[in-house]
C-alpha cells in the first residue's frame, strides 16, 4: 500500500449488530416456516432444495453465525438442437403421413385437371394414399440426398443449391 492513501475505519458496530439481527430474526422465521410453524398444504418442504435450506437455517441459528446461501440448482434449458433431433426421432418412429390429406387431395384434383381433358374424374382413396406415400417418400429422400450435399459442402444448412445439385445428379431438371 502507499502510506500516503488514508485507511478506511474499521465497519462500525451498531451497523455490524443490526445486520447480525436481521440474520438472526430471518433465521427465527425461517424455523418457524420450516418446523411447522405454518399450516401450509405445500409440497415445497418436501423438496431437496427445502430440505438444504432447512438445514443451513438450524446449522446457522446454532452456531450463532448468518445464513448460508444455497444457489439453486435450475436444470439447464434444452438447446434447440436437441429440440429438433427429439422431434426428428419422434418422426421417424412413427408411420404416419406428414402431409395433411384434404389439402393433398385438393392439390391431387387441381393437377388432374390442368393435366387431364376429362374435368369430371374421381378417385379411390387408396389411390390418393398412395399418391401421398410416394409424395412423402420422394420429398425425404430429396431432402436426405440435399443434407448429404450440404454436409459435404461442410455445411449444415440445406440450401436450394443443394436440392438443384440433387435434382441434376438425378437426372429430373
Amino acid at each position: 500500500r502507499n502510506p500516503n492513501t488514508p485507511t478506511r475505519p474499521p465497519p462500525s458496530s451498531p451497523a455490524r449488530s443490526a445486520i447480525s439481527s436481521v440474520y438472526s430474526q430471518l433465521n427465527s422465521e425461517c424455523q418457524n416456516l420450516f418446523s411447522g410453524g405454518m399450516h401450509r398444504h405445500s409440497t415445497y418442504q418436501n423438496t431437496p432444495i427445502a430440505r438444504q435450506a432447512l438445514k443451513s437455517t438450524t446449522h446457522a441459528a446454532a452456531k450463532g453465525k448468518g445464513v448460508k446461501k444455497y444457489k439453486r440448482i435450475i436444470p439447464p434449458p434444452l438447446k434447440p438442437v436437441g429440440n429438433v433431433l427429439r422431434e426428428i426421432r419422434r418422426l421417424q418412429k412413427t408411420g404416419d403421413l406428414l402431409i395433411p390429406k384434404a389439402p393433398f387431395f385438393r392439390l391431387v384434383r387441381e393437377i388432374a385437371q390442368k393435366v387431364g381433358p376429362n374435368k369430371d374424374l374421381r378417385f379411390q382413396a387408396a389411390a390418393i394414399a398412395a399418391l401421398q406415400e410416394g409424395a412423402e417418400m420422394y420429398i425425404v429422400k430429396l431432402f436426405e440426398d440435399s443434407n448429404l450435399c450440404a454436409f459435404h459442402a461442410g455445411r449444415v444448412t440445406v440450401m436450394p443449391r443443394d436440392i438443384q445439385l440433387v435434382r441434376r445428379i438425378r437426372g429430373e431438371h
